[in-house]
């Protein structure tokens, strides 16, 4: 419900926001100029009516996207002195928290990240350009009189007890397709998954194929899960931390040079694949598998085996989580937010392995991954993190936008594609006959 207060109350709820301690401020002309806020006494939900629209704005100090919605705060009041903007800061001081919650409360949401953005029943979480030309709109809209547009033009996604996501307003969504596509053809999950198939194709039955290899990739994608809410996690409790952002991006960055390092100096150096000391391990396993036994031991023999693969192949496939969970943590999205661009990166992620999954119970056929197309999904792998841990140091906002992230992603991708042309043109045997 949308908050606000008739003139004549003015004096009484300015007292009681100046007696409240809460951290306030006020644009617009001063003879226009209404302040509003539910008493931190009142009973929660209760609104007052009011001509003016209004704007809230919560905010915290050193937090990188307030910052950046400071200055198109300023110009929303220039554009808009008809437009009453509340500034409140939740973390000075405990009353403003308590508000926030309260206003969030009333529209059925709660208050988890900030800036949050509150104009009549509409909200808006983070700071994106994006974002800016979607409140603008609705701002206009409502300085017009025109009612918002109705919610199933938006793209929601149900979480049930988590409420609604809306995905189709997160720029993000578009990131996290790309990155988790992008990370899907790593090789070390690859390899494994092409191995494992190899060996219990021999069984030629095409359900405890579909089955075995069903339930590797589902524990396996959990415990990728796990670990990328472990890492989220992390992160959210160290966000009031500036470092953090750049010790992350170092991270990726190592990752993404020790990727391309295997490209260009295979099994020389340190490096991030599976060691081989593990190889005979999966294939033991993978051949047990293999047996004449009853279908629910087999799946339980594939728990046990795809749970010390997924903690094996960890440090081989972590690049790209730890890089969109800082991308995620970064765009301040919220707890409901990251959920469901969770459940959309491991969906994207399994899908390629799903295709070679059918692939393989269609043709009764699997091809493993050989070591040239192994340095190539490296080579690749690599550029694309390099380039985004340079997103992370620079400005992570660029990954918000549409734009950004098929600039960032499909100039790496281009550009690791150039070289892997370029290698195979320098490695072209020469066929032409000499002239002597």
């Amino acid at each position: 419900m949308p908050l606000s207060l008739a003139g004549d109350h003015l004096p009484a709820v300015e007292a009681a926001l100046s007696g409240s301690g809460i951290p306030w401020t006020v644009w617009g002309a001063p003879e226009t100029v209404q302040s509003a806020k539910d008493s931190v006494g009142g009973q929660v939900g209760e609104s007052i009516q009011n001509e003016e629209p209004v704007l809230w704005y919560f905010w915290r100090e050193a937090c990188p996207f307030c910052e950046r919605a400071e200055p198109w705060l300023d110009e929303i009041a220039a554009t808009y002195p008809g437009l009453h903007i509340r500034k409140v800061n939740v973390v000075r001081d405990f009353a403003g928290w308590t508000l926030f919650e309260r206003q969030m409360v009333a529209r059925g949401q709660a208050a988890r990240a900030v800036p949050t953005f509150i104009l009549g029943d509409e909200v808006w979480v983070g700071f994106s350009r994006p974002l800016a030309e979607d409140m603008e709109a609705a701002i206009q809209r409502r300085m017009e009189g025109r009612p918002p547009p109705p919610e199933s033009r938006r793209t929601t996604l149900d979480m049930g007890p988590l409420g609604r996501v809306d995905v189709g307003a997160r720029p993000m969504a578009m990131a996290t397709v790309l990155i988790a596509f992008i990370d899907g053809f790593n090789p070390c999950s690859l390899w494994v998954l092409t191995v494992l198939l190899s060996i219990i194709l021999g069984t030629r039955s095409r359900v405890r194929i579909a089955a075995v290899g069903g339930t590797f990739l589902l524990v396996t994608a959990g415990i990728y899960g796990v670990f990328i809410v472990g890492f989220f996690s992390a992160l959210e409790l160290a966000a009031h931390l500036d470092w953090i952002r750049v010790a992350v991006a170092l991270l990726a960055l190592a990752f993404g040079l020790f990727s391309v390092k295997d490209f260009l100096a295979f099994r020389r150096g340190p490096s991030l694949t599976i060691p081989d000391r593990f190889k005979p391990r999966i294939y033991r396993g993978g051949r047990a598998l293999r047996g004449d036994r009853p279908l629910l031991r087999t799946l339980a023999l594939t728990v046990a085996l795809a749970g010390g693969v997924a903690l094996i192949e960890l440090p081989c496939t972590a690049g790209f989580p730890v890089i969109w969970s800082s991308l995620v943590s970064e765009a301040d999205l919220g707890r409901g937010a990251f959920v469901g661009l969770l459940l959309l990166y491991l969906g994207v992620y399994l899908s390629v392995e799903v295709a070679i999954l059918v692939g393989a119970i269609v043709t009764l056929r699997a091809t493993r991954l050989q070591e040239g197309h192994g340095r190539g999904l490296k080579l690749v792998g690599g550029v694309v993190m390099i380039a985004l841990a340079g997103v992370l140091l620079v400005d992570p906002s660029i990954m918000e936008e549409l734009s950004g992230s098929l600039v960032v992603i499909g100039g790496a991708v281009a550009l690791s594609l150039l070289v892997l042309l370029l290698e195979r043109r320098r490695n072209r045997p020469d066929t032409g006959e000499r002239v002597s």
